[in-house]
């Protein structure tokens, strides 16, 4: 019987080993399953208000079109995932075809408790800063991705192509890491706005205690995730970060370093140059170094080159997350360039106009990076975590940026033209997908609980050895779960702040 178990163990670890992934185009195609999904969504509920109020019928499309649609797209339509776009753009366009019928907003509204009158009147002027519909969409529809992707890699049904590779190449769960430092990013620059706004700020050893708060629950998440994984026996994928470290590692040392980047922007003007300079000065070390060489095929000997490819991939993930940081600079502001003759429609322009710039700007690197005839060629690497996988990383992540905000400014225009913030709240509520709202905001808890689940599904069957139809239903009730799980959190309004 051990045996067996250790026999078994080998075959997952061979079964997520010496994967070279797959096209770039083709990962587009099938991420692109998620965006029409998403128009569909806008157009039930911006022409018929399907989702107001929201029912269980509602939530069991929402959870169709928005976590079951993006699972079909990497497994049973791995191969097809254009005749799935089609399948969903169809409806989209009949729906949007017949006459409107709001009738949520011809129904009586409820009224509001005195405490929550007097607290609308209190607080009726918008904030500087808002969320934002396509924001929230974009985060939480990559934690579906991903709390989707890392249980259903371990099954067959799962191409191996979108698994992690070994070490040249691109894949969808490579890309996953990276979107998911890019997103946090994003999020960081919120508290950054607010210190501008108020004209201070916090010297350097604050920022340092203030990071430090937000690195010490992930360190320990690591510490957790590593004595279970090494307690437990559970298969692992070494030369994905060594024998010790864990993306829990990455995630949790990024704080600090940031603070510290902040006193650099005295000198330099964004943190996209930044974030440049760092993924050039990395690729450059490894290029003339022997630490390609070092990370790639040393012996593991100590500690420092047991855990190298995640010690030395971090510069890498750095340069992600400032780079996801510049993005929020000018996101999540409600006005990009406030001006005494701009209004809300040109402020929306400005902001796409400024994405897209941003978009094709990475995407003009990544060619020029990657190209033989034009530039030095270079393969992306997630386990180098070098130069083109931070722009192809960034490069992605700002088109769906790009992509949701069009959605959201075609359909729910209502949002960015709010004039007080009970009307902007009303108008996010409708423009925001219930589940992806939920998703979004205990996105860090949710991908526990799913590591969780996903850890127990592998110690209780024998994934390798289940069917398509058992594998499906297994991960179909494993999304399902999770799903409602998120949304009873999110109508319980509670937040789990990790």
């Amino acid at each position: 019987m051990a045996a067996d178990a250790t026999s078994y163990k080998q075959l997952k670890e061979d079964f997520v080993s010496n994967l070279s992934g797959g096209s770039i185009s083709e990962i587009n195609y099938v991420t692109a399953v998620g965006t029409v999904a998403l128009i569909l969504w806008s157009v039930l509920q911006s022409r018929q208000s399907f989702f107001k109020p929201y029912k269980p019928l509602s939530f069991l499309v929402d959870l169709f079109l928005n976590v079951l649609g993006p699972l079909l797209a990497i497994t049973l339509y791995s191969n097809t995932p254009l005749l799935l776009c089609g399948l969903v753009l169809v409806p989209a366009i009949f729906v949007y075809a017949l006459p409107p019928n709001p009738v949520g907003a011809k129904k009586k509204k409820p009224k509001l408790p005195p405490a929550a009158q007097a607290q609308n009147k209190s607080s009726s002027a918008l904030s500087i800063l808002s969320t934002k519909p396509f924001l929230t969409t974009y985060r939480g529809s990559l934690m579906v991705l991903t709390c989707l992707a890392i249980l259903a890699v371990d099954f067959r049904i799962f191409p191996r192509r979108f698994a992690k590779v070994e070490t040249w190449g691109t894949s969808l769960m490579d890309l996953g890491v990276g979107s998911f430092v890019f997103s946090a990013g994003i999020v960081a620059a919120r508290p950054l706005l607010k210190d501008r706004a108020e004209g201070r700020t916090a010297p350097l050893f604050q920022r340092l205690l203030y990071s430090m708060r937000h690195s010490f629950p992930l360190l320990i998440l690591g510490v957790v995730r590593l004595i279970s994984v090494k307690g437990l026996d559970y298969a692992e994928h070494v030369t994905e970060y060594g024998v010790h470290w864990n993306f829990f590692f990455t995630l949790g040392f990024l704080p600090p370093f940031v603070a510290i980047c902040q006193s650099i922007l005295e000198v330099i003007p964004s943190y996209a140059f930044l974030a440049v300079v760092l993924g050039i000065a990395h690729q450059a070390i490894l290029e003339t170094t022997s630490l390609k060489a070092f990370i790639l095929t040393a012996p593991r000997t100590d500690l420092f080159s047991m855990n190298r490819e995640g010690i030395c991939s971090f510069v890498g993930y750095l340069a992600i997350f400032l780079a996801g940081q510049d993005m929020g600079m000018f996101v999540l502001p409600r006005n990009i360039k406030p001006t005494q003759n701009s209004n809300n429609a040109s402020q929306r322009t400005t902001l796409l106009i400024r994405m897209s710039a941003w978009t094709g700007a990475c995407t003009v690197l990544y060619f020029f990076a990657t190209n033989f005839k034009f530039g030095p060629g270079l393969d992306v690497s997630r386990r180098l975590a070098n130069f083109p996988y931070v722009l192809w990383v960034a490069a992605f992540n700002s088109a769906q940026l790009l992509i949701f905000c069009f959605v959201e400014t075609r359909f729910f225009p209502a949002f960015y033209n709010s004039t007080d913030s009970k009307t902007e709240q009303e108008a996010y509520s409708a423009a925001t997908s219930t589940v992806l709202r939920a998703y979004n905001r205990n996105g860090l808890a949710l991908f526990l609980l799913a590591n969780l689940m996903t850890g127990l599904v592998n110690m209780t069957v024998p994934t390798l050895d289940v069917g398509p139809v058992v594998g499906m239903g297994i991960l179909v009730g494993y999304a399902t779960i999770l799903t409602a799980i998120a949304v009873a959190l999110d109508a319980w309004n509670l937040s789990i702040k990790l």
